[in-house]
């Protein structure tokens, strides 16, 4: 196996563990949890590729293009909660559980963590770092790797609702990524998405 495919599958398998332990065992605060996990993720994927944390000159064409996908995303998922209402029965309560999280923590202080690490955290790790090393050999055939990578993770918190989350919001921004060659973007539309529905627009109050 490639030197460079093993790397990924660690920290893969190890980004299946973590998220095993924050949704499932949940041993402390939900979003305390999280940013652990995610620290500890970037630490992985830094030791394997210190480069992943070089991502160029900021231009305000990215951010622009960050903030329209989030809302396009957004858009995508409110149309599809409602379809979902037609032919998935347990949508509301699983959606119920991935809320739940918020329960016992600040607002302000979940904001904080999903803009400045959980949301840009997540960005470099799977776009940065996974799709980055397979786009060099794979293409565009990268966007669906990464995307059923991070699909495949979620699997361990037993949540539908969570898991097909996961596939369109890796797909979607792992076509981002592919597209614009930068991480700005998705790192902005990534935490701006977290934001918007988990405190501004959430799909359940």
């Amino acid at each position: 196996m490639n030197r460079q495919y093993i790397k990924i599958t660690i920290t893969v398998v190890f980004a299946a563990v973590l998220w095993y332990v924050i949704f499932v065992v949940k041993p402390m605060n939900f979003w305390l949890s999280m940013c652990c996990g995610i620290l500890l993720l970037l630490l992985a994927a830094g030791l394997s590729d210190r480069t992943i944390f070089k991502i160029g000159p900021f231009k305000l064409k990215y951010a622009v293009l960050g903030i329209i996908s989030a809302a396009v995303l957004y858009a995508i998922f409110y149309i599809g909660n409602d379809l979902s209402s037609l032919i998935l029965p347990m949508k509301d309560s699983q959606i119920a559980n991935v809320y739940m999280n918020r329960n016992g923590t600040s607002i302000y202080v979940i904001s904080a963590l999903l803009l400045l690490i959980i949301g840009p955290g997540e960005a470099i790790f799977w776009n940065g770092f996974v799709q980055k090393a397979l786009m060099e050999k794979h293409g565009i055939k990268s966007v669906v790797i990464a995307a059923a990578l991070y699909t495949v993770v979620h699997i361990v918190t037993l949540n539908f609702m969570l898991i097909l989350a996961a596939l369109v919001c890796g797909l979607f921004w792992g076509a981002l990524y592919f597209r614009t060659r930068n991480l700005y973007p998705v790192i902005i539309s990534h935490a701006l998405w977290d934001m918007t529905v988990f405190v501004l627009l959430p799909f359940q109050r």
